[in-house]
């Protein structure tokens, strides 16, 4: 299969969108499938190009066997809004022309965020008469309102008419969970249009391994418990939970707690005045890690927090950071509800609080220092019941066969 994919995020970015398709095509490429990602320069979340990468015009490489073509964009750190809509607007002419370089193709892919990327996918699929699967890793644009991003009506209007004919011009959708599958059909989209592919882990990489003291020692952490939200520290995040939390801890003379912020995003400077500001020496953000070092960094703490803010759009949402805290058997204090909560629950991989709750957060760490056999069942449960279910060999293998069903499908109307 020759496969063509739209992504304005890859490796070696770490958030989520670029981990999945890294995963998934460098697989496909493995399996002997010809697979092209036309993405940008590598820039998340500082909008400033990584280390042996320019912003050209146009630029080539092979990543494990995948065809990597990396295109000019505007480029903009992950904060505001005029700026980062140039970044994404600047990625649809740039892809479409540099797209006609890669090999034709027997389906064309597209994955948001961001939502224009898909949009570029269904020029590129439209211009080569070629099948396209649009990936809806986020709901645009409930995702921008639930975050209080926009608030201009007559855009948000516009978006939503683009969305709908988006979803109009794909033969296939596939989504990432049930709770996007339910927003779509809301939307009025046929589910026998959409397929569910979750994210996953890579078991291999994120395994369970003794404690990296390197990683302790270089930032003061040395034997107290530790919780650590690795990830996007931006809007959606809901991050000042950990502040307050710290604060209650600090208040109780808990002096072998600390909590880890690791990641970069928006609100990261507002994190720091925030620590600052409360004089809190039980909290350490690091800034942005990469991949490597994260897996580092989860194997020397003992508990991982994934968050996010309190709307209801975030009901339907699991984040991929369930599934690496499972893959490396440590705890989850999960503070998203809905969806994320069944999924954790169901696999006793950890404890569920209420979102942007810093009173149940700091009752959830202390419970877990002080019950180290319970934090060992759940961190275990994770590792066998959960992550074991999102393996990405399984994950890429059944994507095939949806792309596959689309051709096939294609090619018995195309006879009809």
């Amino acid at each position: 299969m020759r496969i063509l994919f739209f992504s304005h995020y890859f490796w070696p970015e770490g958030n989520a969108p670029a981990t999945r398709v890294y995963e998934l095509t460098r697989r496909w490429a493995r399996s002997g499938h010809d697979v092209t990602v036309v993405t940008g320069v590598p820039n998340v979340p500082s909008g400033v190009p990584y280390e042996g990468y320019r912003n050209l015009l146009l630029q080539e490489e092979r990543v494990e066997g995948v065809r990597t073509i990396r295109v000019w964009t505007y480029l903009a750190p992950n904060k505001g809004t005029f700026r980062r809509t140039l970044n994404y607007l600047s990625y649809v002419p740039f892809s479409l022309w540099a797209s006609a370089k890669a090999p034709f193709p027997d389906v064309v892919i597209a994955t948001s965020p961001q939502f224009l990327c898909g949009w570029a996918g269904a020029f590129a699929s439209r211009l080569r008469r070629r099948h396209f699967v649009l990936e809806v890793r986020d709901i645009w644009p409930d995702s921008i309102l639930a975050v209080e991003a926009l608030r201009c009506r007559a855009i948000i209007r516009c978006l939503e008419a683009l969305e709908m004919r988006l979803y109009r011009r794909t033969d296939r959708i596939v989504t990432v969970g049930d709770g996007y599958a339910e927003s779509l059909a809301g939307k009025g989209v046929p589910m026998e249009h959409v397929s569910i592919l979750p994210n996953g882990v890579d078991l291999e990489k994120f395994s369970p391994r003794d404690d990296d003291a390197g990683f302790r020692r270089r930032y003061g952490l040395g034997d107290s418990f530790v919780c650590i939200y690795a990830g996007t520290i931006g809007m959606a995040a809901g991050l000042e939970a950990v502040i307050g939390a710290a604060v209650q801890v600090k208040a109780g003379g808990r002096k072998d707690i600390r909590f880890v912020l690791a990641g970069d995003g928006a609100d990261l400077e507002r994190m720091r005045a925030a620590v600052e500001r409360s004089n809190l020496d039980n909290v350490v953000i690091t800034g942005r890690l990469g991949k490597e070092e994260v897996i580092r960094a989860l194997s020397a703490c003992n508990a991982c927090l994934v968050h996010l803010k309190r709307t209801e759009l975030f009901r339907t949402v699991i984040p991929s950071k369930i599934y690496e805290a499972a893959a490396m058997a440590r705890p989850i204090i999960l503070g998203v509800e809905g969806k994320a909560a069944e999924l954790v629950k169901g696999h006793e991989a950890g404890i569920c609080i209420e979102p942007e709750n810093p009173r149940q957060l700091a009752e959830a760490v202390i419970r877990l220092a002080d019950e180290p056999e319970l934090a060992r069942n759940l961190g275990r449960n994770g590792r066998e019941r959960l992550a074991a279910k999102f393996d990405y060999n399984r994950l890429a293998d059944d994507y095939l066969q949806i792309l596959s069903v689309v051709l096939r499908d294609r090619a018995l109307a195309s006879l009809s």
